[in-house]
């Protein structure tokens, strides 16, 4: 990501008391923390999204939530960045991960959508997928229950105990992107367990 320009960095999830710290809402849960530890308040909606701007360290970014449904947050996403006119590779997306053990996160430049609805409407508005992803990693589900399920359902009382302390890790991580690159980003986070106390 290149220096001194507007970034978007969004956190998906879906709107809504019922899904309220779900597996799936893992993205809003970082975008909460960034809001909270940058001073960035989440005080205007447009396109369907609730967004704020301020700087990240000293990066101007608009952080931003869509209040659409998570298999519908292209849309909003591609009218704020042309809104803004941040390019698609300006941008980066919190988003869960059943792919990946909880606790780890994992960061990625482009790619496809590996299954998840929200990236897949992302690329489906962009036309592409030329968009920095950080992954949380959220498990897969226990026998016999569904994807849907699973993501849909809150972390379990002793995961929620090691749950804060893996936001402030992802926090970290978007602070390494948008100051230092992708690649900073990836050699310090990527394979690293955020459950162990530092």
């Amino acid at each position: 990501m290149p220096a001194n320009r507007l970034r978007l960095v969004v956190g998906l999830g879906n709107p809504g008391k019922t899904y309220e710290n779900t597996r799936h809402n893992a993205g809003f849960m970082v975008a909460d923390k960034i809001a909270r530890d940058f001073n960035i308040v989440f005080d205007k909606a447009k396109f369907d999204a609730v967004f704020g701007r301020g700087l990240v360290e000293n990066v101007d970014v608009v952080l931003a939530k869509p209040m659409a449904f998570m298999n519908r947050s292209g849309p909003p996403l591609q009218k704020l960045a042309h809104y803004f006119r941040i390019p698609g590779e300006d941008m980066l997306v919190i988003h869960d991960d059943i792919d990946l053990a909880f606790g780890r996160i994992k960061i990625k430049e482009k790619g496809g959508h590996g299954g998840h609805n929200g990236i897949r409407s992302i690329m489906d508005a962009f036309g592409g997928g030329e968009f920095t992803r950080l992954r949380m990693g959220v498990g897969r589900s226990e026998a016999g229950e569904t994807v849907t399920d699973h993501v849909l359902g809150k972390f379990s009382s002793e995961k929620a105990e090691t749950l804060s302390r893996i936001i402030s890790g992802a926090r970290d991580a978007v602070v390494e992107i948008l100051c230092n690159g992708t690649k900073a980003g990836m050699n310090l986070f990527n394979g690293k367990d955020l459950t162990i106390e530092a």
